[in-house]
This record gives structure tokens, C-alpha cells and sequence, in this order.
């Protein structure tokens, strides 16, 4: 929790708006130094020189099992790039041009045992409420006039879901542990600090409402994804996420929600590899009507018991304070 008898360092950058701009600029200049180095950590491992690597990747991003050891330089060219795209440049930023420490993306007490929990059970309680908002987006088909970029929309989602699908058709232990390093862990990490810990942050502070600057970050944090069929169940955890940040004020407690559901996803997919269990947890089908009520009135009983019980803390803090 910040020291209110520590001195307040001033933005380099004056005005919520023009820093934001400075945020973009560092996102965009780490996305192309993560590109670039991606590429020479490619070359090193693959052994080629640089000139056959655009080929291969190309082709890496195209038909990833046609490439030697495709599976672990695609793992290494993602980590590569959201660590440089996301986590780096937010933590840049937050130190360098707002001065802040990493410390002060928590601004409440930590939270007590009982909401990381809720938290965690919240993530796999709202699954079923998401597939309704996933078969929605699955189906989703623009006007004619827009046939030519729902047609680019399409193509981009079949690129994505070949490297997706070929990311986790995987049967080793071993390479569950690294992708869930790679695929789950630096995402919620890079992710949560850069959309829910600093930009969230900066939106709320910009218009003074917070479900306002919980909602825009969150449609920020799906659209950057570039998977225009994922966009609403995406923008979804999102919201969930920003408002697990917004009323816990603890960074910690976002990173768990996001990890536990990719890493939920990731499990899932693994123990049907390995025929554990004959789940497609990738199925866009919604699931049954009665189990999604049920989802939903549980996930807003948890989510209304996390709000009370972070309000309760945070008044209990006040109150000692005071005495």
C-alpha cells in the first residue's frame, strides 16, 4: 500500500491524455524490438541465416508443423514478443514516466484470504455464463457492404486458430509447463499490468467513472487481440478482471483471475490430448440453459460478495487508522 508520508513524484509527462500517447508510443516501440529480436532468437535456434528466416517464418505462422521443432520456436517467437510488447514497456512506463514504484499498483490493503478464493472460484463459475457470449460471437455475420472486411476477418481468424491449435495439440508434461509459462502465466502478467494496472487506471482517473474506464479497457484488451470472433467473451473476462482490480485494488488478484482461466483452458485441453476426459473446451456451442442461469446468479453472488468483503476490509483499515 502507498506511504502517505512519502514524497509524490510528478508524471514526466503532464495531463492523463498525452501520457496515455507516451504509452502507446513505448507498447509500439517494444512490439517492434520484440518482433526483431524474436526473429534473431528464431535464427539462433533454428540455425538459419537471415535470410532464409522470413521464409520460415512465414511459414512458422502459416503451417507450423512443417517447420523443425515448429512447436518450441513458436513458443519462443510468442514469449518473446509479449514480453516486449506488453509487460516491459508497461513497467517502463509506470516507472520511468509516471515514477511510480511496482508497489503502488496495489491501492488498498491486501486482500484477505477469503476474496482470493472467491476469486479464483469466480473465474470457473462464470465459464458457462461465457459460452452464451461465445456461440453469440461465433455466429456473428456483418452487412454485405462489409463482406470484404468480414472476409479479412475471417482469414485472420483461421491464421490464428491453425497456431492456436497447433500451440496446444501437445501430449508431454514438460510441454504443458512451458506453455503454461509462455501461453498463460506471461500473459496474465504483461496483460493485467498494462490494460487493468495502467491503462484502466489512467480512464478512470480521466473521466471519474469507473465502470466507464473498466469497460474501455477491457474492449481495449480483446481488440488488441486481433480475434474479431472472440471479441465479446474476451471483453467479458476483461470487465471481470477490471472490476476484481477496481474493488480489490490489488494488481494480484487480476494476474490470479486471468491466470487460472487460460491456465483452466490450457489443463482441459492437455487431459484431452492425453484421453483423460473427452472434453472440447474449444467448442463454441453455449451449454445447457439451466447450467448458464446457474452460472450466472453464482458468479454475481460472488462478485457481490468480493465487492462487500474488499469494502468491509477497506473501512476496517480507515477505522484503525483513525484510532
Amino acid at each position: 500500500m502507498q506511504n502517505s508520508n512519502s514524497i509524490q513524484l510528478v508524471s514526466r509527462v503532464p495531463g492523463i491524455g498525452g501520457s496515455l500517447l507516451v504509452l502507446i508510443g513505448f507498447v509500439l516501440i517494444g512490439m517492434a524490438v520484440g518482433n526483431i529480436l524474436a526473429i534473431m532468437v528464431l535464427a539462433l535456434y533454428l540455425q538459419v541465416d537471415t535470410n532464409s528466416i522470413t521464409t520460415i517464418l512465414n511459414q512458422l505462422l502459416s503451417d507450423p508443423g512443417g517447420v523443425k521443432n515448429g512447436w518450441y520456436a513458436l513458443m519462443m517467437l510468442q514469449g518473446t514478443v509479449h514480453f516486449f510488447s506488453y509487460l516491459l514497456p508497461s513497467l517502463v512506463f509506470w516507472i520511468y514516466i509516471d515514477r511510480k514504484t511496482i508497489g503502488e499498483f496495489d491501492f488498498r490493503p491486501k486482500p484477505a484470504f477469503r476474496i482470493w478464493l472467491l476469486a479464483f472460484l469466480l473465474v470457473l463459475a462464470f465459464i458457462p455464463v461465457n459460452s452464451k457470449f461465445i456461440e453469440w460471437n461465433a455466429a456473428m455475420k456483418l452487412p454485405d457492404a462489409l463482406s470484404g472486411l468480414e472476409l479479412w476477418m475471417k482469414e485472420k481468424e483461421n491464421q490464428l486458430s491453425v497456431m492456436t491449435a497447433f500451440m496446444t495439440e501437445y501430449t508431454q508434461f514438460s510441454q504443458l509447463l512451458v506453455a503454461l509459462f509462455i501461453v498463460v502465466l506471461l500473459p496474465a502478467l504483461g496483460e493485467e499490468v498494462l490494460f487493468r494496472g495502467v491503462i484502466q487506471t489512467k480512464l478512470i482517473k480521466l473521466w471519474g467513472n469507473p465502470h466507464a474506464g473498466i469497460w474501455v479497457a477491457a474492449a481495449i484488451f480483446s481488440a488488441i487481440h486481433f480475434q474479431f470472433y472472440g471479441f465479446l467473451p474476451r471483453m467479458m473476462l476483461g470487465a471481470v478482471f477490471g472490476y476484481l482490480y477496481y474493488w480489490t485494488g490489488n494488481i494480484w488478484i487480476a494476474i490470479l483471475a486471468h491466470f487460472v482461466n487460460n491456465g483452466f483452458v490450457l489443463v482441459m485441453m492437455y487431459l484431452n490430448n492425453i484421453g483423460v476426459i473427452n472434453i472440447n473446451i474449444e467448442e463454441t456451442k453455449s451449454m445447457p440453459l439451466m447450467l448458464i442461469l446457474s452460472s450466472l446468479l453464482v458468479s454475481a453472488g460472488i462478485l457481490f460478495s468480493i465487492r462487500k468483503t474488499s469494502a468491509m476490509q477497506n473501512e476496517a483499515v480507515v477505522v484503525d487508522k483513525e484510532f
